[in-house]
């Protein structure tokens, strides 16, 4: 598995071999073999429980990669933390959004600052981006529409410059004229040179954007191809969509 996504200095490994700290370990993912190229979206399709969400996981660095490979800009990651691959422009953005719902609009902003990033840096960016993030700044998160909360979920994540942004079904619970705005917005990023692998239930929502896709069944990609390859899939493989 593969992100190449730049040229810049990737942390090496750190030290996971503390034996107080050894726990059985059930292999979720069977061969996963991805490659997400600079500029590309890169759709991973299919029912809850395939194993996307892992998937996001392992590229992140929340779970471990216990066999083959995974690379960042042609450097070998595995083992190495997700505050470290955060620092180098690994970004996920979770199903869910995971914004703070009683901090305002200006405070999730400057939870992206952890990374080096300064506050102004960051709100110009979104501000920019997002328009209307930028009246709603003092507005506690939680009292935002969906649609604004995945703006504002956007907005810290590209606030760390990511090199490769990771979403998780950036559709749920939006209204259908939010789902294709927010897409039209990840097709944005991704011709600004940015990474995207993005995990998706409801298929036809991302492939009019993507690149190229992959139909995920049990822990394993059961197919790849251009995104009218898997359309034409639709039928006779469980998706939403």
């Amino acid at each position: 598995m593969s992100a190449v996504a730049s040229d810049g200095a990737v942390p090496a490994p750190a030290d996971r071999t503390d034996p107080t700290m050894q726990e059985p370990i059930l292999e979720v993912l069977h061969g996963v073999d991805l490659q997400v190229p600079p500029g590309a979206v890169v759709a991973l399709l299919g029912p809850n429980g395939g194993g996307k969400t892992t998937t996001l996981g392992v590229c992140s660095g929340l779970h471990p990669v216990t066999s083959g490979e995974l690379r960042i800009a042609g450097r070998q990651v595995n083992g190495v933390s997700a505050a470290q691959l955060a620092r180098v422009g690994v970004c996920c953005i979770p199903e869910g959004r995971s914004i703070f719902a009683n901090l305002t609009v200006r405070e999730n902003l400057w939870l992206a600052t952890g990374t080096g990033t300064p506050l102004g840096a960051i709100e110009e960016a979104a501000y920019a981006r997002f328009p209307i993030l930028g009246h709603r700044r003092q507005q506690l998160a939680g009292t935002l529409s969906g649609g604004e909360q995945q703006m504002l979920a956007l907005a810290r994540a590209l606030g760390t410059e990511p090199v490769l942004l990771l979403l998780d079904e950036l559709s749920l619970g939006l209204a259908p004229l939010l789902v294709s705005q927010v897409y039209d917005t990840v097709s944005e990023l991704a011709a600004g040179g940015i990474s995207i692998l993005v995990a998706e239930q409801f298929a036809r929502t991302v492939l009019p954007i993507a690149h190229s896709a992959g139909i995920m069944l049990h822990g394993r990609i059961v197919q790849m191809g251009s995104p009218d390859e898997i359309e034409a899939k639709l039928s006779t493989t469980y998706l939403g969509g």
